[in-house]
């Protein structure tokens, strides 16, 4: 059998990125996904009725704008269109009132009153520099980012827990905007690094809108296992590897985008066994619970602004948002969870027939929970939304157990495949100067457990692609002008 130059296991946009990357430089790729599908977390598909499109997991993109991987690869140039809410997010504080973020700093600024100037001040530089937060960002750990000067901006924001830069603002809209958004750490708010979470999606929303893809995410991996096929690339589904490295077609270098936990048991010897017990002992954060519905109508929000926003953040006050996050830190269930909806019929029809909406929501659980918690979602945006119940068609719920069970990188259900400690963001998966790079020179890793964690930006396995191209190919230059993909001709250095 011919020997092929890489092989990747895993076809969500980490392992698709880093074929891609592989391929760009010449190399001959092959991607082998378990599922039937393609896209992993970032998948549509009909859960709750046939002829609406739900995404499985991620529907939100400002990082699919944002990343170096995606602006190089040009997705909008493959027909993949973004479609822009009139509202990035909104939080709604009490039934005629909320906190609203545009992609315009000025009106965001202007919509928030008294906590106006504190927000231009907060995040004001940030979204003026938002190329060089976000490549700073979504750079390996231990390599200088592009421009670290105008980076800097992003230090006195990061530096602090959410709560510190909630003490900032003095309304409750104010305030809970900071938790709404810096709560996708899936951390307690009095912790490090919520603030750095909710700074980074705040300056995006300003920097490049929080957008949804029209018709759903799944167009973004389909465009990508398009381009990988016009390369020579190919792509081959319903293939487990369940137990080793053995099963997978014969290859120069392997590129694993699964979690550690997967790795360390399909790898086995391959790999030191003092390197595996680093894989086994990652932490994992909390799990989600996710309900998919089918409305007969808009979500009828009393505040104005989350009618109109792509994503909402319900939970009340700052304080209400702290107490739940705190709850699950703790292994508990909350009675009033913090529970993050996205409505992205609000721009795009084309999810649903004539007449009905498509909505999704979660909210965080202990990891491995099999609770449902569709009552106390539900409620919680009946609490906001008086009537909303009345509007739901059909529904489907995925608990923490069922999401791991359908997605196996989110281990116990958590959807960033790993928790967003200090300790890790420092070291990840594993204590290496390479994060890509295992022990065995033929094995890296390009999935959401490397930095710079969860996410649709594939820039972990571009990080790992060029990890592997310099490493076991002795390529070092890749084309740098964003969205063009050579032929692959490119001249390999000798190892």
């Amino acid at each position: 059998m011919t020997e092929l130059d890489a092989v990747v296991v895993g076809a969500g946009p980490n392992g698709l990125a880093a074929a891609l990357t592989l391929a760009a430089a010449g190399l001959s790729v092959r991607v082998v996904e378990g599922t039937a599908t393609i896209g992993g977390g970032c998948r549509t598909a009909e859960l709750t009725e046939p002829g609406v499109r739900h995404d499985v997991c991620s529907t939100v993109h400002p990082l699919a704008l944002a990343s170096p991987f995606f602006r190089w690869f040009d997705l909008e140039s493959r027909g993949v269109r973004f479609l822009h809410p009139e509202v990035a997010f909104a939080q709604p504080v009490a039934a005629d009132r909320a906190g609203a973020v545009l992609r315009s700093l000025d009106e965001t600024v202007a919509g928030l009153g008294a906590d106006g100037r504190v927000w231009r001040k907060t995040f004001g530089p940030l979204a003026r520099n938002w190329e060089a937060v976000v490549g700073a960002v979504l750079s390996p750990l231990r390599r200088l980012p592009p421009s670290p000067l105008k980076a800097a901006a992003f230090a006195p924001v990061a530096l602090h827990s959410a709560e510190g830069v909630a003490k900032r603002f003095d309304t409750e809209e104010g305030r809970a905007l900071v938790a709404g958004v810096s709560a996708h750490a899936m951390l307690p708010l009095d912790r490090l690094p919520t603030g750095a979470f909710g700074a980074v999606l705040a300056l995006l929303a300003h920097g490049v809108g929080w957008p949804v893809v029209e018709g759903g995410s799944q167009q973004v991996v389909d465009a990508m296992a398009a381009s990988l096929q016009a390369m020579g690339g190919t792509v081959e589904t319903g293939r487990w590897v369940v137990s080793s490295l053995d099963e997978l077609p014969r290859a120069k270098a392997v590129l694993l985008d699964l979690a550690p936990s997967q790795v360390a048991a399909i790898a086995g010897s391959r790999l030191p066994r003092l390197y595996r017990k680093q894989l086994q002992r990652f932490n994992y954060g909390p799990g989600v619970c996710k309900v998919d519905w089918t409305l007969s109508g808009p979500v009828p929000w009393t505040a104005e602004a989350c009618r109109h926003a792509g994503t909402v953040h319900v939970g009340g006050t700052f304080e209400e948002i702290a107490a739940s996050e705190a709850e699950v830190a703790a292994d508990r269930h909350p009675d009033r969870p913090f529970v993050l909806v996205v409505q992205p019929t609000v721009v795009d029809p084309t999810r649903a027939p004539a007449g009905k909406q498509v909505l999704w929501a979660y909210c965080h659980v202990p990891s491995n929970s099999t609770v449902d918690m569709t009552e106390a979602i539900e409620t919680q945006i009946e609490r906001f939304a008086p009537g909303f119940r009345d509007l739901v068609v059909a529904r489907s719920t995925m608990t923490a157990a069922d999401e791991m069970a359908m997605h196996p990188n989110y281990v116990g259900g958590d959807i960033n495949v790993g928790a967003a400690t200090i300790r890790q963001m420092l070291f990840r998966p594993a204590v290496r100067w390479d994060e890509y790079a295992t022990p065995n020179p033929g094995i890296f890793l390009c999935g959401s457990a490397t930095p710079p964690g969860g996410g649709v930006h594939g820039m972990c396995g571009m990080h790992a692609a060029r990890s592997a191209l310099r490493r076991r190919f002795g390529i070092r230059d890749l084309p740098s002008r964003p969205g063009q993909l050579p032929s692959p001709t490119s001249e390999r250095k000798a190892t």
